[in-house]
């Protein structure tokens, strides 16, 4: 096992929950999701208890999930209801698992149900917030998690990969800072004077900026377990205060990314960027979200085709340097805590 159990996941967006069931895997189990009883999202594994059907075959009838092969009828607790003409009350129940609809997000435990605790559902100040607008999406990249991990804590690719969007030879020349505190990791990077490039130009014009002067630009990845990476960005006239900027003189995001494990070598991207300036402007919402879907799309092919060689080539020993220390401490973390519960599974210390 490579990722963490006993943990709050992205599993779908609270949009993609309809009338019908969502079957989606998370950290190698399949699972289905619907909207039980006045529309509260609920979470079984996707086996019927009678042939193996997937449940997420079939339809949702007031509030109980239906099986599309026979009719079972499946409450929310994993219990068998009904099925015409049979009695099924003593069938075993399948497995459910404890999840939240929180910020716009369903978010669900895969681990021990004993454990959970929606208070540990990390905290989006940016959602239904009139200062603030959102728009993003869903990526499926076939790629273990943890390249996406070590990918946004390390964005010198930018310049290479984003050549035409937000990459720039600055990101390359200045120099990244990496620290740790307890199980979050912090890599900042902040140039100065420099032109903006493309991306960063048409977020200028869109909160009604001069895009043709010299720029302060920061980078602020923060990663948070199971694999959460937040990244502050933006660019201000150069002279104001860069980061520290009055609210006048600058564009500031953050980038959303909630990277959820579905194999080993998959993954949900939920991808997206939170903006402190015009949120009244749905136009602007509508293009810095197109803009930021291809700039994403430009990391799929470079990620899955790493996937693909790695797998290819299992003897071969990846090199870090210093630009790939977030990524590395970010695995430091995973790894601990994924130590640590498959210890307590054993019943031994970790």
């Amino acid at each position: 096992m490579t990722f963490p159990l006993n943990t709050w996941y992205v599993a779908c967006s609270a949009d993609e929950l309809g009338d019908k069931p969502l079957g989606r895997t998370i950290c190698n189990q399949a699972i289905v999701f619907y909207r039980a009883g006045e529309g509260q999202v609920a979470a079984l594994e996707d086996f019927c208890p009678h042939r193996g059907a997937p449940l997420s075959l079939g339809k949702v009838c007031d509030g109980k999930l239906v099986c599309g092969y026979h009719g079972l009828e499946m409450g929310c607790d994993g219990k068998t209801v009904a099925m015409p003409g049979q009695r099924v009350r003593g069938f075993p129940a399948i497995r459910s698992y404890p999840v939240q609809e929180r910020y716009g997000f369903i978010w669900i435990w895969p681990g021990d149900p004993q454990q959970a605790d929606a208070a540990t559902i990390p905290t989006l100040e940016w959602h239904d917030n009139a200062e603030w607008a959102y728009g993003g999406g869903l990526y499926h990249v076939k790629a273990d998690y943890r390249l996406m991990v070590d990918n946004l804590m390390d964005l010198t690719h930018e310049t290479y990969v984003h050549a035409s969007s937000i990459g720039q030879p600055e990101i390359d020349e200045t120099p990244c800072k990496t620290t740790v505190d307890g199980d979050t990791v912090r890599t900042s990077r902040f140039m100065e004077n420099i032109t903006a490039p493309p991306f960063w130009k048409a977020a200028l014009r869109g909160n009604h900026l001069a895009d043709d002067v010299p720029v302060d630009r920061w980078q602020i990845c923060r990663f948070t377990p199971p694999s959460h990476v937040m990244i502050e960005v933006g660019v201000a006239h150069a002279g104001h205060g860069g980061y520290d900027a009055p609210a006048e003189h600058k564009v500031y995001s953050v980038v959303v990314d909630f990277i959820t494990p579905e194999t080993d070598t998959s993954m949900w991207y939920f991808w997206g960027m939170a903006r402190k300036f015009k949120p009244e402007d749905a136009e602007l919402t509508a293009q810095i979200r197109e803009g930021q879907g291809k700039i994403f799309a430009e990391d799929l092919q470079m990620l899955e085709r790493q996937q693909r060689n790695i797998l290819a080539h299992p003897e071969r020993r990846l090199l870090s340097l210093n630009i790939d220390a977030g990524g590395v401490q970010s695995r430091r973390i995973i790894s601990r805590i994924v130590a640590a519960e498959q210890a307590a599974a054993a019943g031994a210390p970790a």
